[in-house]
């Protein structure tokens, strides 16, 4: 067999430290056929000397000792493609990094550079001739969400002329901001701010691309990049969404009252409803388990109220589970408040004028329980108010990290009061004050020249107690006194991302939020391949970041998957010996990209070679021994540590 090594001096990277001719005579000739060097062969004419190389010594394997594979590896596998060698029957020996970057002894360096280099020798001469396989993609995506991230993904899909399918759990779309009268930094009317891009996916030029399946979850994803199938469960609405005109005279007539969710449960709503004033689509919606329907009456006034006459209102509307395909998923399910109760000492729940952000929010917005007057409980306007930041952030026994939007809608919240109630007093009490940005600071100095708002300190959220006082006035610390206290939790995974987590087959982190590939490399990819995903799901964030991880999440999936391309797959995989295979299915249990399936019938595992990245889990793990590595088999490995430790033994 016919092996060449090329030795590149990367300048004086590698040259400076290793000396190419002591491991020129490191290396004897039944290892090489030949041992050459080049200046920069990643450059242009490096590349362009490879190539020419290979087509006058025709080698059968070449080893190219240079830097770290991860960085040039593809550029010279492109090359041997080029030359047409197959790129797979070549070895990179990384004598930079992990040679002359940290040896200073040249000596050492050099010898240390021989071993890994005949180690690379002995390992290329296993290596076999892989080809890469390609298969059909589908050009349509899944969007899952329907809040700023997954909207701006959807529409900026179906601009291209995709099909999109946008799932959304609640019934209306838009997320938590369609929910806020005015959003930091600049207080823009949250409703407004977004009804452009609302308006475009429900009516434009390009909502024939989107399907919108609000009352919806996914509740099975399979198949690979390129080609999934999801499982939807469609909930009934029980009102036609197509004829509805949203009116609202079927709601006034309904004789049950329930609590509002929509509100915090501030306020009641009817068994019928829509969500709240100006949500889209514009079409109410039954709970049936509050219905008197549900309970074996026949009530029929919401139907005998519709203007329209009968069909719109629905009672035979059913569940309904819809599979949609798609060659990418984009998981745009937001994130929730850390639950303050678990503090008790702020009183959330135990003293009536208590509230979280926002349940606040609500208060403030003219669509809110009070149609936006600020008002205590037992309905008189508060002359105090204290906000209390980062309740359950930078706290080790609660959530380390800072969410970074806290501060920023408190200090909206200082500038919100002072519009309505421009006496009102506001206490600020802070861990830290987070103003990132090029106009965050500016929020803060606004709020901060309010002559009415104190901003004062505390050191941990244990030192804090809220008690009662006379009047329904209550006590901070037995200093403050307050009307009204709004608590700013820490912003925390949506309780349906570890259910939906599984479904998808995706990983979470630490914290519980969605796992991206790589925190500053690939910060929207899953580490499933074809899931992207953006928002606050992914980490706490503000609008306008989460807006610009659903260009992101777009741009991937528009990139990555096209009409009429298809999908190169990766040879380096794990592939099952049948023969050898007991069906004890260990190696489906430690594989980290869900990649490994089982034939039933057979009684045997199988590799899905499109979600296999190669990492070797599997092979490890098989008590028979009966999955192989491409590129990375057994005899492969044993051979390069055994030419590694034959060279240090020489030396």
């Amino acid at each position: 067999m016919k092996i060449g090594v090329y030795f590149c001096n990367c300048g004086s990277n590698i040259s400076g430290k290793v000396d190419s001719e002591q491991v020129r005579q490191a290396l004897s000739l039944n290892d090489v056929e030949y041992f050459k060097t080049c200046e920069l062969m990643c450059s242009d004419d490096g590349k362009s000397y490879l190539r020419d190389e290979i087509a006058a010594e025709k080698p059968d394997r070449i080893v190219i000792a240079a830097c770290s594979p991860r960085e040039h590896e593809k550029t010279f596998m492109r090359v041997l493609s080029g030359a047409g060698m197959n790129p797979y029957l070549m070895q990179m020996a990384n004598i930079r990094e992990q040679v002359a970057w940290v040896t200073s002894d040249v000596r050492q360096a050099s010898l240390k550079a021989a071993a890994l280099i005949k180690g690379a020798v002995k390992r290329v001469a296993f290596h076999k001739p892989l080809e890469m396989k390609s298969i059909e993609m589908s050009p349509d995506v899944m969007v899952i969400g329907a809040g700023p991230a997954g909207l701006k993904a959807a529409l900026t899909i179906a601009q291209t002329g995709r099909k999109v399918t946008l799932v959304e759990k609640r019934a209306v779309i838009g997320g938590q901001p369609v929910l806020y009268e005015d959003v930091f930094p600049n207080l823009e009317c949250a409703p407004c701010m977004l009804e452009p891009m609302l308006d475009e996916i429900l009516h434009g030029e390009y909502a024939k691309n989107i399907e919108i399946l609000t009352l919806s979850e996914v509740v099975e994803l399979y198949g690979f990049y390129g080609n999934f199938i999801a499982k939807i469960k469609k909930s009934p609405r029980y009102a036609d969404m197509n004829q509805c005109i949203g009116c609202g005279e079927c709601i006034g007539v309904c004789p049950v009252d329930v609590k509002n969710e929509f509100n915090n449960g501030l306020d009641n709503r009817k068994a019928i409803s829509l969500s709240f004033a100006g949500a889209l689509p514009n079409v109410p919606f039954i709970d049936m388990a509050a219905c008197l329907r549900a309970r074996g009456g026949d009530c029929r006034l919401c139907d005998e109220a519709c203007p329209l006459g009968e069909g719109i209102i629905l009672y035979d509307d059913a569940e309904e589970m819809v599979e949609r395909r798609m060659g990418a998923v984009i998981v745009a399910v937001g994130a929730s408040l850390y639950d303050a109760g678990l503090i008790p000492k702020l009183g959330l729940g135990r003293l009536p004028d208590v509230y979280t952000s926002f349940e606040f929010e609500r208060l403030l917005s003219s669509t809110g329980p009070t149609g936006g007057q600020l008002l205590t409980r037992s309905g008189r306007t508060p002359g105090s108010i204290a906000i209390i930041h980062c309740v359950g952030s930078l706290d080790a026994n609660h959530k380390e990290y800072c969410s970074g939007i806290c501060c920023q809608y408190a200090f909206k919240f200082n500038l919100m009061v002072g519009h309505k109630l421009p006496d009102t007093q506001i206490h600020h009490l802070h861990k830290e004050l987070v103003y990132p940005g090029k106009e965050e600071y500016f929020l803060y100095k606004r709020a901060k020249e309010n002559p009415n708002a104190v901003f004062t300190a505390y050191k941990d959220i244990d030192t804090l107690r809220i008690t009662a006082a006379e009047d329904g006035i209550m006590i901070v610390n037995s200093s403050i006194k307050a009307d009204m206290v709004v608590l700013c939790p820490a912003v925390v995974p949506s309780k349906d991302s570890g259910k939906l987590n599984e479904t998808l087959g995706t990983t979470v982190d630490m914290f519980g939020f969605f796992e991206e590939l790589h925190g500053r490399l690939d910060p929207v990819m899953a580490k499933v391949r074809g899931i992207y995903i953006a928002g606050a799901c992914q980490s706490p964030m503000s609008i306008q970041q989460a807006m610009t991880q659903g260009m992101a999440t777009a741009g991937y999936a528009l990139s990555g998957i096209v009409g009429g391309k298809r999908l190169e797959i990766e040879p380096i995989t794990a592939s099952v010996d049948a023969d050898r295979c007991s069906g004890c299915g260990v190696c489906a249990l430690v594989c980290p990209y869900k990649a490994i399936g089982f034939d039933e019938q057979n009684r045997k595992s199988s590799v899905n070679e499109v979600l296999c990245e190669g990492c070797g889990s599997c092979v490890a793990a098989c008590p028979a021994g009966a999955i192989n590595g491409n590129h990375f088999t057994n005899d492969a490995i044993l051979a390069e540590i055994e030419g590694v430790l034959s060279c240090l033994n020489q030396g």
